[in-house]
């Protein structure tokens, strides 16, 4: 009786590790897949990041251009009056007037509602580094661009002017400060080294930036 018994605990254990072998093979199965996905997702991830870099930094590079352009519309005649309207106990006031372009009052009414611009951009990708940048579809004298190669659509657009918005809320100090006086290679000097909005603008011409 006792032989049977063994024959029979034998077959048991065979059974077991058949069982155990195909639940093996199936976690296995099941770790690659989490593996497969887990990298698919961190190559997804990359790609996004690349990709919100670029309209940051494009959104920052449209901002000065437009910020510029802004500033330079102003006729240069035109003056703003600052200080106190107080009455001094000799009767005059502690006013002095200034220009008003680049003025305080000037920069803030810009910021308000310059990322409006945004929709007349579109996007370009680099066929080599696929790097996305942002160019005037329209100029500002009204007339069509060459726009071969650019994509529009509305949510890059909307993407853009989302993207100029936070900007002018994070960095309003940044660009009063830049703006308040003429600067070369601004776009440099905030998107790059002040902000790092831009993580490749150095590498790139400054008649580019």
């Amino acid at each position: 009786m006792a032989g049977p018994r063994r024959r029979r605990s034998s077959g048991a254990v065979g059974e077991r590790l058949r069982v155990s072998l195909r639940l093996v093979w199936k976690m296995g199965g099941w770790i690659q897949t989490l593996y497969l996905c887990v990298v698919i997702g961190v190559l997804l991830d990359g790609s996004w990041a690349k990709k919100s870099q670029d309209m940051r930094c494009g959104a920052c590079r449209a901002l000065v251009d437009e910020m510029e352009w802004g500033i330079s519309q102003v006729d240069t005649k035109k003056m703003i009056q600052t200080g106190s309207f107080r009455i001094n106990p000799d009767g005059s006031q502690s006013v002095t007037e200034m220009p008003y372009a680049r003025s305080e009052s000037h920069l803030l009414e810009l910021m308000e509602v310059i990322c409006e611009k945004m929709t007349e951009y579109g996007e370009k990708e680099d066929p080599t580094s696929h790097r996305k940048t942002y160019e005037r579809i329209i100029s500002r004298d009204g007339k069509r661009m060459d726009v071969s190669e650019t994509k529009l659509n509305s949510e890059v657009t909307a993407s853009l002017k989302f993207a100029c918005e936070t900007i002018v809320e994070q960095y309003e100090d940044e660009l009063i400060e830049f703006f308040s006086h003429e600067a070369e290679n601004v776009k440099d000097k905030l998107c790059s080294k002040r902000t790092d909005l831009c993580d490749h603008a150095l590498h790139i011409p400054h008649d580019e930036l």
